[in-house]
């Protein structure tokens, strides 16, 4: 047999268990609530205790992307256009080396971010948070942008070619090496070990479980055959995810390529049709997100709570500060490192400034946030079935089309996520286990089916958002790095050193 064959040899193995979890229908949850409850005593603090809360996680992202933003001048302004010149090819060099493109790059890590964080994360932030914390999740990608810059540039900077063809690369390698050089080897292995150990636990937990039971939510909506039998669908994801995820990197960044600007085009047509259709409500909607960001009405624990509201489901978004999309951009054939790092700034702005607002409007113009007869969804944080009622009752037939797009974004965050976990899992294990990690994903597709949402939701902030606290780490320690590379590279630009297509081959 091939490796697909055998894979779906190992999913259909998997039916059994669907037996025991039916026998047990709370033995998963049990399971997750356990894990969550050991990972947020540990990870997790307030640093504003009492019921306007702050969890240190939560004000270590949001200190760190304002500092580097200040710190690199604005880039995330300044260098937009350049970026877009990059990705049209202007800087190609003969000297690029890699295993994609710059742009199969940045819609591979776009397939990670432009996915269920922006359609079920925007619609849990404001069911939970209030319209207000809208506002919060805009400004948290703005500054967001500038964390992404640096972290990619960082992961182009220290990656490293292995003997097989494929580039190692990301927090784990700038976390080692970089400090190393300062002279803090044990500290820093230590560090990226960590760093690789929670990016494994957060591609099997937002990477996948969180994706596959939103989607699955969404679909059952439409397909109540799903709801009867759940497993099926996680056999068929997994057997779709299974087929590419094993051709590695260059599949992924070509599934990607293919899959992101299509699903993006869908999503954002739908967003201004009901948007247009209801323009008269556009400007009352932007009066509504700006009051409550700063006089919030919902039980969210007040300002703070929105703004932390905002903030982790921008990081879901975006995943800015939070290290994973270097490891896919540390493959791009690129010269300069921070060439790299300016195409990253359009990640935040994507994902989070444009498709985030978008999604926020469609759910506040229709109001299905606080409506009492949804309130079921919210509860059980059902984001993305919340976002097609929001549709829905614009479009009738559209939560079909949605259900689609939701599956599409779904699977392309998978297998991106994928890469994220399996390049960490073999920093931490070593090459030759990549396709155990590989089955592994598979697995827990399947798992994802059986277990509910609010517990993956809850299971995914925390790994997540807990990959922030050694990155950053990392881009306080190495900014210097950084800065002097983009000092050098913005004085060849002024020179023109770049131009006309100098490099060009």
């Amino acid at each position: 047999m091939n490796k697909i064959e055998k894979m779906i040899v190992l999913l259909l193995m998997l039916l059994p268990v669907h037996s025991a979890l039916a026998a047990e229908p709370n033995g998963t949850d049990v399971f997750f609530d356990t894990i969550n409850g050991y990972l947020a005593s540990v990870l997790f603090f307030d640093v504003m205790p009492g019921e306007n809360n702050m969890p240190f996680i939560v004000a270590w992202l949001i200190t760190g992307a304002v500092y580097l933003t200040f710190r690199f001048g604005f880039i995330n302004l300044r260098m937009m256009g350049h970026a877009f010149q990059i990705l049209r090819g202007k800087y190609h060099s003969r000297e690029d080396r890699g295993e994609v493109s710059p742009f199969q790059a940045l819609t591979t890590a776009l397939s990670a971010t432009v996915g269920l964080g922006n359609i079920a994360g925007v619609a849990i932030a404001v069911s939970i948070g209030g319209p207000g914390a809208t506002l919060w999740m805009i400004v948290a990608g703005f500054f967001g942008m500038t964390t992404k810059f640096t972290e990619v540039t960082l992961g182009q900077m220290y990656r490293e070619y292995r003997p097989d063809g494929h580039i190692m690369g990301g927090g784990m390698e700038y976390l080692s090496k970089g400090f190393k050089e300062k002279g803090m080897p044990k500290l820093g292995k230590a560090l990226a070990i960590m760093f690789a150990l929670l990016t494994i636990g957060g591609s099997l937990g937002a990477g996948n479980l969180f994706q596959v039971s939103q989607a699955m939510g969404a679909v059952q909506t439409e397909v109540p055959f799903f709801k009867e039998f759940p497993l099926a669908f996680g056999l068929i994801m997994a057997t779709a995810v299974g087929i590419v995820i094993i051709g590695g990197i260059r599949r992924i960044a070509h599934a990607a390529e293919a899959i992101v600007p299509t699903m993006v085009l869908i999503y954002l047509s739908a967003c201004l049709w009901i948007i247009l259709s209801h323009a008269a409500a556009v400007p009352a909607a932007f009066s509504l997100i700006f009051n409550e960001a700063f006089a919030p009405t919902a039980v969210a624990g007040g300002m703070i709570g929105v703004i932390v509201q905002g903030f982790k489901r921008a990081a879901f978004s975006s995943e800015a500060g939070i290290g994973s999309a270097a490891i896919a951009h540390s493959a791009a054939s690129v010269k300069y490192p921070v060439r790299q790092g300016f195409v990253a700034l359009y990640e935040p702005f994507i994902d989070t400034i444009v498709i985030c607002t978008m999604t926020a409007l469609v759910i506040v113009i229709t109001g299905v946030y606080n409506a009492p007869e949804y309130a079921a969804l919210v509860e059980g944080s059902k984001g993305a079935a919340l976002t097609a009622v929001a549709f829905g009752s614009v479009i009738s037939w559209f939560p079909i089309i949605l259900s689609v797009s939701v599956v599409l974004f779904a699977y392309s965050t998978m297998i991106s996520w994928s890469y994220y976990g399996e390049r960490s899992w073999t920093y931490v294990f070593g090459e030759s286990y990549s396709m155990l990690f590989r089955i592994i994903f598979v697995i827990f597709v399947v798992l994802a089916s059986v277990t509910s949402a609010s517990n993956i939701l809850d299971f995914s902030d925390l790994l997540i958002l807990s990959m922030a606290f050694p990155n950053l780490i990392a881009l306080y320690l190495l900014q210097g790095k950084v800065a002097a590379a983009l000092k050098e590279y913005l004085a060849k630009l002024r020179r023109g050193d770049f131009e006309p297509d100098r490099e060009k081959s």
